[in-house]
């Protein structure tokens, strides 16, 4: 009862103080909230805490508010009543405030203490059932992120010389190599290319962790992060432009061929991560915000409604075992197929107003024809995985345990679900009549602005064919390929293989330092130890006899 006590009054603390984080007041008036406080002096440097507060830290507060106690509703029901849910509900809350602590203050070490507190809390909840795989996804997403934070500590010294560690005083006097520190640390964060292989992989984690982490939180810390220090990469933004455009394509096409349900929405949300960077690094900075809110919404919404699936199908995620999930669960279908529908960009729901937007800007201003056709190919194989999840969880029968029967009542995973389902409808429009956006008038020849619909209905088309392909149409280490994400784990280890014996075989220096180094200590700690154990397990003669031998010494 405590744990339930616990769970509804940070629920409802969360829900109305989303409510109180109104950032139209600061949007309209342009208005920007500073507290500075002034914790030590030393000669020329002050050691300052500031809290910035500003239209977009409002609004993603806000957002991130809102699905936090959307999720904490859904934990109620989903994880239990046990003492672990309690530590599991601890390690939610320290993941939210972690977040805060990186969105509201423009302070180097804040966001560094936000961004590994976000790592570090992310392990313990990827590990959380404590199964040899979830060890091994918790190791990957916890050293890729750490990857992060020596981007982050040598900005942090490097940015020292300059008195202070408030990046938005500096903007213009960053060097080009700044840029490329933070860009580093951001895209671990945002998992792109090369450093992917750990949100498929953080799926271990239960299914409203995944929510958070995938919708609001963890991912989009890194593009939270680079909108924040936009000001410096407006000279910087061609290179980085097509590692988005790379991710976006890899993802999507990795997407088609995986049969897991949370790994298709977990390359889901990598390919929208894509289409952010890509966005801000064309330098519309507020397109980008604007898919960051939309895409949080109905990515939560997914990632919930598939959670629904898993507790009811008995932990079953493979799609090819399920089938007519609509007839036993009709009202999280619904749920499902409109944030499915929103991620394909369908009109007049979300997701359409932020990404048929933001390519018909792309457009407009004359990109070239390679990341026209880039676009436009990518919207078709999201239909198309998203078309697959459809068919195989919809519209096949039924696959798994026969004589099953299972049906859904009005719990709180079913209202946490249905508040996310208006936000999901809403939003996109919302947002974008709330900022005006709809004030930026795009002029595009008929073919061209209908080039979105057509893009839909060959992803339609595509997928349905897909579908008359036998399993076996394809070799089986195509499937590996494409599902271990190809092989990027692997090539980073034998990388670091070659690099390590590069190394070695220049300076063999290295080698000795090893030897006489870490290899050397916990070798000779480990014989210490066996030592002390023979000591400590034997009889009562040996001690007196040590005693002797030492008090003799000490005479």
């Amino acid at each position: 009862m405590m744990k339930m006590n616990y769970y509804l009054c940070w629920f409802f603390f969360f829900f109305f103080l989303y409510f109180s984080f109104n950032g139209l007041c600061f949007s309209m008036m342009d208005y920007v909230l500073v507290f500075e406080y002034n914790l030590v002096s030393f000669n020329s440097v002050d050691f300052l805490y500031i809290v910035y507060l500003d239209k977009i830290c409002f609004f993603f507060i806000s957002v991130v508010l809102f699905i936090s106690s959307m999720v904490i509703l859904y934990s109620l029901d989903y994880m239990g009543l046990s003492l672990s849910s309690v530590r599991f509900f601890f390690l939610i809350l320290l993941f939210i405030f972690s977040m805060f602590l990186m969105i509201m203050s423009p302070n180097l070490l804040s966001i560094l203490l936000g961004w590994d507190g976000l790592g570090l809390i992310s392990y313990c909840l990827v590990i959380y059932y404590s199964s040899l795989s979830s060890y091994f996804a918790g190791l990957i997403t916890c050293l890729i992120n750490r990857l992060g934070d020596i981007g982050l500590l040598i900005f942090i010294s490097w940015s020292f010389s300059y008195g202070s560690w408030h990046f938005f005083l500096y903007n213009s006097y960053y060097s080009s190599f700044f840029v490329y520190i933070l860009v580093f640390s951001s895209f671990t964060s945002s998992a792109q290319v090369p450093f992917s292989s750990w949100l498929p992989a953080a799926m271990a984690a239960p299914t409203p962790v995944s929510a958070l982490v995938h919708s609001s939180t963890l991912v989009t810390a890194g593009v939270y992060l680079l909108i924040r220090f936009f000001m410096g990469l407006n000279s910087f933004f061609f290179f980085f432009f097509f590692f988005g455009l790379f991710t976006m394509f890899f993802s999507s096409f990795c997407a088609i061929f995986e049969f897991d349900l949370s790994s298709i929405i977990a390359l889901s949300t990598l390919s929208q991560l894509g289409l952010m960077i890509s966005c801000l690094f064309s330098g519309y900075v507020d397109l980008s915000f604007f898919h960051l809110i939309s895409h949080a919404m109905f990515k939560s919404l997914l990632f919930l409604c598939a959670g629904i699936f898993i507790y009811y199908m008995g932990d079953n995620q493979d799609i090819r075992y399920m089938g007519s999930v609509c007839k036993f669960l009709p009202f999280t279908t619904s749920c499902f197929n409109i944030s499915s529908f929103a991620l394909c960009g369908v009109p007049f729901l979300s997701g359409f107003y932020s990404s048929d937007f933001i390519v018909e800007v792309y457009i407009f201003n004359m990109f070239n024809m390679f990341s026209f056709f880039v676009y436009y190919f990518c919207l078709g194989m999201t239909v198309v995985y998203s078309f697959r999840l459809f068919y195989y969880s919809m519209i096949f029968d039924c696959k798994f345990i026969s004589f099953s029967f299972f049906y859904e009542d009005l719990n709180l995973m079913s209202i946490s679900i249905y508040m996310l389902v208006f936000f999901s409808l809403f939003t996109g429009c919302m947002f974008m009549w709330l900022m005006d956006y709809d004030l930026d008038f795009v002029f595009l020849p008929l073919y061209v602005k209908l080039m979105s619909f057509f893009s839909f209905f060959f992803g339609l088309w595509f997928g349905f064919e897909l579908f008359k392909f036998s399993f076996y149409f394809f070799f089986i280490s195509f499937y590996y390929f494409n599902g271990y994400m190809w092989f990027i784990n692997s090539y980073s280890f034998y990388f670091y293989k070659c690099f390590y014996y590069l190394i070695n075989s220049g300076f063999s220096f290295m080698s000795w330092g090893e030897y006489y180094g870490g290899y050397g200590f916990s070798y000779y700690f480990y014989k210490l130890v066996d030592f002390l154990y023979i000591v400590f397990t034997n009889s009562f003669n040996i001690f007196l006899l040590s005693f002797f031998i030492w008090f003799f010494i000490m005479i």
